[in-house]
């Protein structure tokens, strides 16, 4: 590098990823405390990554022990952490589990005792854990380190990192129940369903709330407390209620923290109920927004919001990620939020305004009777959607032309289709893309050496279709439909994904990608399809369509990408060219974000492979875990051939055909004798 100023800014990067994350740790769901999922180890490049092999898988048990109706609620989301030599997650039903992170055998395990009666609105699932150490406490006290998690039943629990007992001094015997603040409907309205962070001795935890139930639902109060004797210390309501009448505006995506700064991140949901919006007036400030607050005191800082006045259901589902990048007019601490629409906001960590030019533009007006839409919504300029943001009929996709194509075209060129942001109607209204995403909970990945960030995305539609209150009574919504009541609204909703007769996304393929952004020049370096219709299709089938991409990745120093999909396996990606490099099966898909970690000498990558109830796949209960062969060892044959996306069709396919020859042959050999004898 013969610029010296280039030079110092890649020593510089070099640093910050050093202090991001301990080479050997993975500490905090996101990597590190602003979520850059990226690792400095580089044991595993490009140039060995075929050479992987399954080091160890280990089971919760659950699939043999709960019933089967209770496991089709279930979505295994949790990212493991290495902390205190061990590997902890939680399970879909808040079991804590420590392992050893060079064989998966298992050092301890907490079980809460969550009710498999009470049917949560988000399912049964728990992203992960948090990890804190009370730098106070003596060298060997018990609950020194401790992992916090927030269950489905509206519990903080503090448990001893080295033994998972609970923290007798933290609350009562070790956990808190969340005061909800007004009755529920039922237990599973209300939730916590991502990883708690800490900061400053500070455990600040957010809520998932069942959508669409009603107008005045419960509040999605933000919740600091005391991280050694869970005292409350603050809560913050992020929806402004002046001349409103609604609830929500939770945070169920992972929040981030900036330690030095004494700053929370929240990236903040829609108010209630989501698709209408009539009581409700003006921008309902931050709402769909990133907020900074106060560690220590829950006061505001900044906010910046995404969405205007949201009836589309584009919360923001994804962890900010704080970085150092370099805009080209120096060095700037900032927030990136990656939203479901496909945007990519890049704000000033101190002030939150965006770094680069955001328009005010213009969107589709018209909504249902009562409501008040905002005239405009925000648009970055400078990074290019990660994904196309409208989709016509004559965009529709089928296998077979004339029946499923048709079929497809029929659906969408009925609803109301505008373009993004096309409010709901009675009608019937495309969203695309989906509320689900664009970027969903697993968030974006950070390069701090070469600057790129890397997330999934999904594309897939959703037609919404309001229901006026008169026909709402008794209504029976078609199959594949979500239906929201949205009590005290003057329509309740239906939502569906658009399904072709064959059960396949009506819009084209990819229905997954994986992207890469260069920030500074606001381009996209490349797209790769993710995921396979191997674990879905008839005969397993593997057509490369890619697969809807809710969980995230992680980046290495090693030049890799690591991802799930919605088909069962984790995969290697070149982080510079976008190549798909390798595969590992899994037992079951692993819709979870991966990580990496170094024990004794050897990288690791691990993820979470129990599948996701709501997408329909398989469902299990494993964590899995890869690592380069030993001199001893090589790859299995079965790992090359079989265990590769098609390997199980094409097995299939030259069984059958060999049985075929087979039997033509014995039939021919026995027709020759019987002729001979004659």
């Amino acid at each position: 590098m013969r610029n010296p100023v280039r030079l110092f800014t890649f020593i510089g990067a070099i640093l910050c990823a050093g202090q991001l994350l301990p080479a050997a740790a993975w500490e905090h769901w996101g990597g590190d405390r602003g979520g850059s999922r990226f690792s400095p180890l580089k044991q595993i490049t490009p140039d060995n990554v075929d050479r992987l092999v399954r080091a160890w898988e280990f089971r919760t048990g659950d699939l043999d022990s709960r019933a089967g109706d209770v496991m089709r609620r279930t979505k295994f989301q949790a990212t493991p952490l290495l902390v205190e030599d061990s590997l902890i997650f939680c399970s879909p039903f808040n079991e804590v589990i420590a392992l050893d992170p060079g064989s998966g055998a298992q050092k301890w395990r907490f079980d809460p005792k969550i009710s498999t009666n009470q049917r949560p609105a988000n399912r049964y699932t728990c992203r992960g854990v948090a990890y804190w150490v009370d730098g106070e406490a003596p060298e060997n006290a018990a609950c020194r380190a401790r992992i916090f998690m927030g269950t489905n039943d509206a519990r903080l629990i503090a448990l001893d990192a080295r033994s998972g007992a609970p923290c007798g001094d933290f609350g009562a015997a070790g956990e808190i129940r969340i005061d909800v603040g007004m009755p529920l409907e039922w237990p599973g309205e209300f939730q916590i369903t991502s990883a708690p962070v800490i900061a400053r001795d500070t455990v600040i935890v957010g809520s998932a709330i069942a959508d669409n139930r009603r107008v005045e639902g419960p509040a999605g109060t933000v919740r600091a407390f005391d991280a050694r004797t869970g005292r409350p210390r603050w809560s913050f309501d992020p929806l402004d209620r002046s001349g409103i009448t609604a609830g929500h505006a939770n945070v169920w995506a992972p929040m981030s923290v900036d330690e030095e700064r004494g700053l929370v991140f929240l990236p903040t949901s829609s108010p209630s109920p989501d698709f209408w919006g009539g009581k409700r007036p003006g921008n309902n400030d931050h709402a769909n927004s990133v907020v900074a607050l106060r560690v220590e005191t829950g006061e505001r800082v900044w906010s910046y919001q995404t969405v205007h006045h949201d009836v589309w259901d584009y919360d923001l589902s994804a962890q900010p990620t704080l970085a150092r990048i370099e805009t080209g007019g120096g060095q700037r601490d900032v927030v990136i939020q990656p939203t479901k629409q496909g945007f990519v906001f890049v704000l000033d960590r101190d002030t939150g305004k965006p770094v680069w030019p955001v328009e005010e533009r213009a969107v589709p007006q018209g909504g249902a009777e009562g409501e008040q839409l905002s005239p405009t919504q925000p648009f970055p300029t400078h990074v290019p959607p990660l994904l196309s943001q409208q989709i016509s009929a004559d965009d529709v996709f089928g296998l077979i032309p004339f029946w499923e194509r048709e079929a497809c075209r029929a659906k969408v060129a009925s609803a109301r289709n505008d373009g993004i942001y096309t409010p709901p109607s009675t009608q019937g209204s495309v969203i695309f893309p989906m509320t689900g995403g664009g970027v969903n909970w697993g968030g974006a990945a950070f390069d701090p050496v070469n600057q790129i960030l890397i997330a999934n995305t999904t594309r897939a539609i959703h037609i919404v279709k309001l229901i006026p209150r008169d026909q709402a009574q008794g209504f029976e919504p078609p199959p594949g439909h979500d239906f929201g009541r949205q009590h005290g609204a003057p329509f309740a909703m239906t939502r569906a994904v658009a399904l072709s007769p064959l059960g396949l996304l009506c819009n084209k393929p990819p229905w997954g990608e994986m992207v890469a952004v260069d920030l500074k020049g606001g381009r996209i370096l490349w797209r790769s399809r993710v995921g396979t219709t191997e674990d879905r299709a008839p005969l397993g089938i593997a057509l490369p369509f890619g697969t809807p991409l809710v969980s995230g990745v992680a980046i290495t120093a090693g030049g890799l990408v690591f991802t799930g999909a919605m088909d069962a396996y984790l995969r290697a990606f070149d982080a510079r060219s976008g190549r798909e490099l390798w595969q590992g099966r899994l037992p079951v898909p692993g819709v979870a974000n991966p990580m990496t970690y170094m024990w004794k000498g050897e990288q690791y990558v691990a993820i979470g492979a129990g599948g996701h109830s709501e997408s329909g796949t398989t469902i299990g209960d494993s964590v899995v875990a890869f690592r380069l062969a030993r001199p001893e060892e090589t790859p299995s044959p079965r790992s090359r051939t079989i265990d590769r996306p098609g390997g199980r069709f094409m097995s299939g396919a030259i069984a059958v055909v060999s049985a075929i020859v087979l039997m033509v042959v014995l039939v021919w050999r026995w027709r020759r004798r019987r002729a001979g004898r004659a």
